[in-house]
Order: C-alpha cells, then structure tokens, then sequence
C-alpha cells in the first residue's frame, strides 16, 4: 500500500513499462472487481482527432453554471497524474488519489499475478470512475486515443460525440481516413444519441453506418445543427448557434478560432439533448457558463507585451486550425514561431504548413521519451532562417520583451506546451 503521493509517482513511472494496450478486457476485469463504477455514473463519452478537451471544456462550465458537480477526465494531463481528473475547477487531490489508488491496489496485484497487468492509463481511468461515482452529477469522458479499443470505451454514455476524423496515431489506428473512422465509431452505443461534427464524406459515413448499426439517433453539425460567425476578434467570438428542431441562441466565447466555434456548437447541441433527458439547464446560465470559458493551452495568450500565445496544435489538422487563426488575426503582424513536437507526428507535413507563415521560426525539443530531437526537426526544415535551440528554455529567453509590435507562438505537443505553461506561471509569480 502506498503512505505518500511519491510512491504513488513511482509506482506509475513503473507502470510505463507495459506501454499502451488497446483492448478492453483487462480495464473490464478492473472495474468488475471494483464492482463495476462505471454503471453507476451519468456520463458523456468524447472521441475525435483535434477539439475533445476544448468540447468538453465548454460542456463543463455551461453544466457547472447550471449548478451540476461535473467531473472530466481527460488525456493528456497538463498537470501530472491528478490533472488527468477533476471535478468543477479543482483537480482530485493527491489525498484523495492516494486514498483511491490504494483501493484499487490489492486488485492490480491480482491482475499482475495473473499476467494481465493493468497499464498506467487503465488505472487512472478506474481511478476517476471510482472518483466520480462518489462526488459528481455527471462526467465528461475523453478517449485517449481513438475509441472503439480505447481503454475509456468501457461504459455506456448518456451521448456520444465525436468531434472530427483525420490522420493521428496511424501507427495504432491505421493509415487511412476510413480505418481511423471506424475507431472513433466504436464509442456510438446502441440507443444512444452520438453528435458528429464536421466532416469528410468518407468519415462521415462510417459513423452513420455504425449509429445505424446501433440505432443511435445521429445529430450532425451542418445538418441538424449549424452555426454563423457573427463577429470575431483576438478576443473572442460571437455566432449565431441553430437547431433545426427551431431553437436558436446568439453566443459569445472569449477564445479565438472559427475551430473554437464548432466545438462550442458541439457543446451546445449535446446540452440541448441534455435538457430533454431530465436535465435542468436555465439558457442564461448555458450562455454565461460558454463565455467564461477560457481553455488553457488553446490559443491561450500568457503574456502581453509581447504578445505570446500557446497552442497545442499537435498534429496537422491541429496545425491547419492553429496556422488559420494566425492567418486571420494577425496577419498585418511580425509573427515568430517556437515549434516542439513528438517524433512520431507527420513532422514533415507540420513543419511544411507552419515554416510559411512566420518570420522565424525556431525548433527546439523537450524531456521526454517521445519528443523529437532537434535533428530530427531539422530533417524536414525547409527555411533557412530557421534556428535550432536544444534547450527550450533558452528559446524563450531568446524572445525580444522589449518589443511590443510582434506576435510569439509557441506550438506542437500537449506535453511541450503543459512545461512551458509552468515555466511562465513560474516566471510571474518571481
């Protein structure tokens, strides 16, 4: 049993060693032992390639404005292991982890005797099923990686929403549009309704195949549900919000990107479904929960003078939305660029969309076993005013504060964008 959160650290830095498993069978026998807390929870599952946290993120504030304890999950953690689950604003506590991880230990054991053993990511997840089954409401669930084999697909959701399709963890979900589909899919339960958002034909239509399948009612943006961009600034975005069935609401998000829009309209459509099954949601308090929200890491200002942002843009469709909101807002600026990504990513491809649209560009890495190293970043660099900086830190130090008429970004992995978050909430508190 473990007496303090360092053993518990230790503990999951010892776990990477069985690595990602897709497959359900072992979170199942975890739950089951646990006498399955999945079953006992109100709970909203969350697929898609780019956009899960930002969806979720709005979800949360307008369901915690209306007065219910909301709990997410979510992955990657900007935060260590307890920022992976929260309730409301505040993450589980290390206390309370410890309190958990220690009921749940006794059975890891059983399962590691077995030769089953439990990943890192399957115990976090028990974790927060447990943890939300005694504290919330209702949850918000985002996959880790695809869906249909993801080890979050082990309950069966009020809804389903899957965000958007597009080329991300090949290696795990296959090579083409129409294979990376079908995973998402898989979260598409029977009876229950799945939200889909935008796009290509080919994906579009493996999630109808798969909610026909499971006689899932389908709500699809574009269709059954739209949005128009009313207004747009740096600052924040308004749009007009409509539902086909004849509601319409006019709202304004204090974050940037026409990106941002379509996962609010995700939001609010999975909110309107909500308000038909026995959940209480007054439309001011939805809209005023929308507007206060501001998504840490998504385009996210951190500084003024200069302005810099922070962007986990961290594959190419992340990159398109990331490179569309620059090209839009600050186009009439002199914009530089810190880029830091995993070395499993389609780097040729993210460098080749970002390189373009900056005046410089810097390539720098970080600690971590996935993170590409500078050579590698410098292979498929094609400027050749772009700089190469081993330590990120030094990168950032690099920025000119004395000038207030240039744009920094600093974009590319979660896990890049988490440390230099720190780093600069570190900084301000100096």
């Amino acid at each position: 049993m473990f007496e303090d959160f360092f053993q518990v650290e230790t503990f999951f830095q010892d776990r990477k060693q069985y690595g990602v498993k897709p497959g359900l069978a072992r979170i199942h026998k975890l739950l089951s032992l646990l006498d399955n807390p999945q079953e006992k929870l109100d709970a909203i599952h969350v697929a898609g390639t780019n956009g899960k946290g930002s969806t979720i993120h709005y979800l949360k504030h307008a369901l915690v404005t209306n007065g219910y304890r909301t709990g997410v999950f979510n992955s990657p953690s900007l935060e260590g292991l307890t920022g992976h689950i929260s309730i409301n604003d505040s993450v589980i506590p290390k206390k309370t982890f410890l309190t958990y991880i220690n009921k749940i230990y006794p059975f890891i054991l059983q399962l590691d005797n077995e030769r089953n053993h439990p990943t890192e990511f399957e115990i976090i997840t028990a974790i927060a099923f447990l943890y939300f089954t005694d504290n919330v409401d209702i949850a918000l669930i985002e996959t880790g990686m695809g869906g249909r084999e993801d080890t979050t697909n082990c309950f069966v959701p009020i809804l389903s929403i899957i965000t958007n399709v597009a080329f991300d963890h090949t290696g795990f979900l296959g090579d083409n549009i129409k294979s990376i589909a079908y995973h998402k899919a898989g979260i598409i339960k029977e009876n229950r309704p799945v939200i889909a958002g935008e796009m290509c034909d080919e994906s579009l239509s493996v999630i109808a195949d798969e909610a026909a399948k499971k006689n899932a009612p389908l709500y699809l943006m574009g269709n059954d549900f739209q949005y128009k961009v009313i207004d747009s600034t740096t600052t924040y975005e308004r749009f007009r919000w409509t539902f086909t069935a004849g509601t319409s609401m006019e709202t304004e998000l204090q974050t940037a990107g026409t990106h941002q829009i379509r996962n609010a309209s995700l939001a609010i459509m999975a909110l309107v479904i909500l308000d038909g099954k026995g959940f209480e949601l007054n439309r001011e308090n939805t809209m005023n929960g929308l507007a206060a929200a501001r998504i840490s890491g998504r385009f996210e200002r951190i500084h003024t003078k200069p302005a810099i942002f922070l962007d986990g843009a961290h594959n190419p469709a992340g990159i398109q939305a990331f490179v569309d909101t620059v090209s839009t807002y600050f186009a009439d600026k002199e914009k530089h660029l810190i880029f830091a990504a995993f070395k499993d990513k389609d780097l040729n491809r993210m460098l080749n969309d970002l390189e373009p649209h900056f005046s410089s560009v810097t390539l720098t890495t970080f600690d971590h076993p996935r993170a590409a190293g500078v050579e590698q970043l410098q292979d498929f660099s094609r400027l050749r005013y772009t700089r190469y900086q081993r330590d990120w830190r030094q990168a950032i130090e690099q920025i000119s504060f004395q000038r207030e008429n240039v744009c920094y970004f600093i974009t590319g992995s979660l896990h890049f964008i988490a440390i230099v978050r720190k780093y600069f909430e570190e900084m301000s508190h100096l």
